[in-house]
C-alpha cells in the first residue's frame, strides 16, 4: 500500500488500547501504526471505524503519551519504503536515536538530553507560541529541529539570551502563514545557534524563504 498519514483525534494515555484518528482509509486489522516514535498493530478485532483498537510498543518501541493532532502514518509489514531506524517485515520504522516530540498547544519547548538531537513537531494550522530557554553546557553539539506539520505562522521565542547571544534583535522565529516551515539550531556554549541559510539576524527571524 501507500503509505498514508491522518492525524490522532484525540490524546492517547500511555495505557491505553484504543486510538481516535481524523480519518481511516486503508486502515485494516493487522496494519501497523506509528506515532511519534511508537509502533503500534491495529488488532484484529478492528473492521471499520476512526475508534482504532491497537497493540502498543511494537517492534522494540517504547510506549508513550500522545498529544491530539500528531502524526499517525499508516502502513502494512510488507511496505519497503524507509522511515527510520528498524525493520517491520521489510518496513524500517522505529529505534531512531532522535527523539520526536509532538506539541500541541502553546507553551516551552523542551531541550533536548544532552548529545540526543530531537525533533519537536507543532501540529496542525493553529497559530502556536512558543518559547526556548538555553541548553545547558554538556549539550554541545545536539541539534534541535522545529517543524510544523502544517501550516502555521507558529512563533518560537528564546526568551534566554537570543539566537547566537545577540539578544532581542534576533530572538524570534516567525513561521510562514503561507508555507509548511521549520527551523534547526545546535547547541554550542550553552547558546542555540541557528543553522542554515540565514544570513542576517534581524528582530523577526524568519524560516526558510522558499516562496
Amino acid at each position: 500500500m501507500t503509505l498514508a498519514t491522518t492525524t490522532l483525534n484525540g490524546a492517547v494515555a500511555v495505557d491505553a488500547n484504543v486510538i481516535t484518528v481524523a480519518a481511516a482509509t486503508n486502515f485494516a486489522a493487522g496494519g501497523f501504526l506509528r506515532i511519534d516514535d511508537e509502533i503500534m498493530q491495529i488488532q484484529k478485532t478492528y473492521l471499520s471505524g476512526l475508534v482504532i483498537p491497537v497493540l502498543r510498543g511494537r517492534e522494540t518501541s517504547l510506549t508513550a503519551a500522545h498529544v491530539t493532532g500528531a502524526n499517525v502514518t499508516h502502513f502494512l509489514g510488507t511496505d519497503t519504503t524507509t522511515l527510520a531506524g528498524q525493520v517491520v517485515g521489510s518496513f524500517i520504522t522505529a529505534g531512531r536515536a532522535r527523539p520526536i516530540i509532538s506539541i500541541s498547544a502553546s507553551g516551552a519547548i523542551p531541550n533536548p538530553v544532552p548529545g540526543i538531537d530531537t525533533v519537536v513537531v507543532l501540529n496542525g494550522t493553529s497559530v502556536l507560541t512558543m518559547t526556548m530557554t538555553s541548553p545547558t553546557k554538556d549539550c554541545d553539539g545536539t541539534l534541535l529541529t522545529v517543524i510544523g506539520n502544517g501550516i502555521a505562522a507558529h512563533t518560537v521565542t528564546y526568551t534566554t539570551v537570543g539566537f547566537g547571544n545577540v539578544g532581542t534583535t534576533a530572538d524570534v522565529m516567525t513561521f510562514s502563514a503561507t508555507q509548511q516551515q521549520g527551523f534547526q539550531c545546535m547547541a554550542m556554549n550553552g547558546i542555540w545557534v541557528l543553522l542554515g541559510p540565514l544570513a542576517v539576524a534581524t528582530a523577526s527571524v524568519s524560516g526558510p524563504s522558499l516562496a
